[in-house]
């Protein structure tokens, strides 16, 4: 896409959280949207809550307080991305609401688009789906505090966006995520 001008299309940045359980399918939703996204001349950052974790959050465990210190620093540089231009998809778990108010209220601060979807998927199928391992090493007893199963996990009230993944295809999920972003004036 180009402006009237001849140039390339500027487009707003804006953050789009993905939160839900462990294995929800939050990674392979924002790897699909970015791919999508790219292809229209979108700047793009995916930001996985994994690899954020180990760069930027290394020092801290899963107590709720480290948990919520991780949300708000992967929300703080979310927030300085979209403020540039960027699209960033944030596939992130954060657990509890207080902590992805904090994220939407910085973002707010800065005059910074957020979106919150929540990609609902049970813990039966998240467990079924297991694809780090993580339900089976806490099934066997060599984890505790797993998201959802023996640590709370907050489903967001009202999110913009809520997915149900288990009645959708991924691509049925992407589709709607894009109409979002489109209808919010971020595509």
């Amino acid at each position: 896409m180009t402006e009237p001008n001849g140039g390339p299309a500027v487009w707003q940045g804006g953050t789009v959280w993905l939160t839900g359980l462990p294995s929800a399918g939050k990674t392979t939703l924002a790897l699909g949207l970015a791919e999508r996204l790219r292809a229209d001349g979108h700047r793009v950052q995916v930001l996985d809550g994994d690899e954020l974790r180990a760069a930027l959050s290394a020092e801290l465990g899963f107590s709720k307080e480290d948990r919520d210190t991780n949300v708000r620093r992967v929300g703080y540089v979310a927030g300085l991305l979209a403020a540039h231009g960027v699209t960033v998809l944030a596939p992130v778990i954060a657990p509890y609401a207080v902590s992805r108010a904090a994220v939407r209220d910085l973002h707010a601060a800065r005059g910074v688009p957020y979106l919150e979807v929540h990609v609902a998927t049970s813990v039966e199928t998240c467990a079924d789906r297991d694809v780090k391992g993580l339900y089976a090493k806490q099934a066997a007893g060599d984890l505790r505090g797993l998201t959802g199963v023996d640590d709370p996990y907050e489903a967001p009230v009202d999110p913009d966006l809520r997915l149900a993944t288990e009645e959708l295809t991924v691509e049925e999920s992407i589709q709607r995520l894009r109409a979002l972003l489109t209808e919010r004036g971020l595509s």
